[in-house]
C-alpha cells in the first residue's frame, strides 16, 4: 500500500501558525507546508500542531491547506468519537490519504474500549489509511493485533511510549512485519526504535530543518551510523523536552519565527519561550548554518 510505504520514512507533524489576532494564519501555514517538500508524509492536526487547542473548523482549515500539497498527507483526529469520525470524513472528502488517531483522552480508558474507538473510526473511512497513535503503555500487541485483524485499513502504528523494550515486545506480539511501525518520539529516540523494527519516525524538527530529518532517515534505513546527525539535533530536541515537553511546540515555533516563516505564538496551556531559551534556539540554528 502506498501509504504504508510513505510512513516508512520521515513523517512531519506540522505546526499551526497563528496570526496576530490569534486565528490560523493560512499563508504562513502554506509556507510551512512548502518547506516540507521531500519528506515522505505530512500530518496536520498532530500534537506539534497544538491539536487540543484547535476548534473543529480550524482543524478543517489545516486539512484544506495540506490537501493537494503533493505529498502523502494525514489528518490527526480525536476527542469524542463523533468528532473524530466527523473530521476523518472531512479528510476523506478532501482526498487526504489517511488519519492519525490521537490517544483517546479519557480518565477511564479500557483496552476493549480503545479497540472499539479505533474500529469505529476505521469503519467510517474505509478509503483512508488509519494510524493509531499509542502513548499508553497498557496498549499492547494483543489490542493492536485485534484492531488490525478487524480493520484492513489500519496499516501502521505511531508508537510513542518511551520504552524501547516495551516497543519491541508490542511490535512482535502484534506482528512486526504486519504493520509499519513509526517511532513517535522523534529523532533522538529513532535509532533505538529502528533497532527493534521501526521503519519511520515522526518529526517536528522537519518544520525547521527537513534536510537533517531526511539525512537521519537515510542513514537509519541503510543500517548506517546516524550519530553525527543525532548529535547535531540533540540540543534542539532537548530544548523541546524541558519540563516534561512543555516547550515542545514553542521551540519549533521560535525557530520558525527566527527563520521568518511564522509568528512564535502558541496557545495556552503552552507558552512562548523566554529570552534565555530564545537565545538557545538561535545558537542551535547558527550551529546548523
Amino acid at each position: 500500500m502506498v501509504v504504508a510505504e510513505a510512513l516508512a520514512g520521515v513523517v512531519a507533524i506540522t505546526v499551526t501558525p497563528f496570526d496576530e489576532d490569534g486565528s490560523v494564519d493560512v499563508p504562513a501555514y502554506e509556507r510551512v507546508v512548502r518547506r516540507l517538500d521531500g519528506v515522505h508524509a505530512i500530518t496536520v492536526n498532530g500534537n506539534t500542531s497544538e491539536f487540543y487547542t484547535l476548534s473543529t473548523e480550524e482543524c478543517r482549515t489545516a486539512v484544506d491547506v495540506v490537501a493537494g500539497a503533493g505529498a502523502l498527507t494525514l489528518c490527526g483526529v480525536g476527542h469524542d468519537l463523533a468528532s473524530a469520525v466527523e473530521l476523518a470524513k472531512y479528510a476523506a472528502a478532501r482526498k487526504l490519504d489517511g488519519v492519525m488517531v490521537h490517544q483517546p483522552a479519557h480518565p477511564y480508558l479500557s483496552l476493549d474500549g480503545w479497540i472499539e474507538y479505533h474500529r469505529a473510526i476505521a469503519d467510517a473511512v474505509p478509503s483512508l489509511a488509519v494510524v493509531p497513535y499509542v502513548r499508553d503503555p497498557r496498549i499492547g500487541g494483543a489490542q493492536i493485533g485485534a484492531l488490525a485483524g478487524a480493520c484492513d485499513n489500519v496499516v501502521a502504528v505511531k508508537y510513542a511510549v518511551a520504552d524501547p523494550v516495551r516497543f519491541a515486545c508490542t511490535a512482535r506480539d502484534a506482528g512486526v512485519d504486519r504493520l509499519v511501525w513509526v517511532a513517535g518520539l522523534a529523532e533522538l529516540s529513532a535509532p533505538g526504535y529502528f533497532a527493534y523494527g521501526a521503519k519511520g519516525f515522526t518529526s517536528g524538527l522537519a518544520n525547521v530543518a527537513p534536510e537533517l530529518s531526511l539525512r537521519m532517515f537515510e542513514l537509519l534505513a541503510a543500517g548506517e551510523d546516524a550519530g553525527e546527525v543525532w548529535g547535531a539535533v540533540r540540543r534542539f530536541e532537548e530544548l523541546r523536552a524541558v519540563d516534561g515537553g512543555a516547550n515542545n511546540v514553542a521551540v519549533v515555533k521560535e525557530a520558525l519565527a527566527q527563520q521568518g516563516v511564522c509568528r512564535r505564538d502558541v496557545r495556552p496551556p503552552g507558552h512562548v519561550l523566554g529570552e534565555v531559551d530564545r537565545d538557545a534556539v538561535r545558537e542551535v540554528l547558527a550551529s546548523w548554518a
